[in-house]
């Protein structure tokens, strides 16, 4: 198992990309409108971090992961029949592979196949 994104929202892009660069010696790129405008940064096992706003009003600040999957349908229905909830079905982003979001037990996680 591998773990492809770390996704951080926060109410302080720029503190935290400062705070991840500096005690991480990570890099921040500019915002990625594919990805919420997220600002990613790239660990030494091709991993990433993606620090971004919340998208609506109703998004709270998170962390959550995002696991590589072979297939994704098929891990995320294992997913919902172990209790979990989807809280965004599967999506294509062009030229990054396909992400969905469970959440259970109240923590929020992620599936992504290239």
């Amino acid at each position: 198992m591998k773990l492809h994104c770390l996704e951080i929202v926060t109410s302080d892009v720029d503190a935290a990309c400062r705070a991840y660069a500096a005690s991480l010696d990570l890099e921040f790129g500019p915002p990625d409108p594919l990805l919420g405008n997220a600002r990613t940064g790239t660990l030494p096992d091709g991993g990433r971090v993606g620090v971004r706003a919340a998208l609506s009003d109703m998004e709270t600040p998170v962390v959550r992961p995002y696991w590589l999957v072979d297939d994704i349908e098929r891990a995320l229905a294992k997913a919902v029949a172990e209790g979990g909830e989807v809280a965004h079905p599967p999506l294509e982003i062009p030229g990054r592979g396909t992400f969905a979001i469970y959440i259970l037990g109240g923590v929020h996680n992620g599936l992504w196949a290239l």
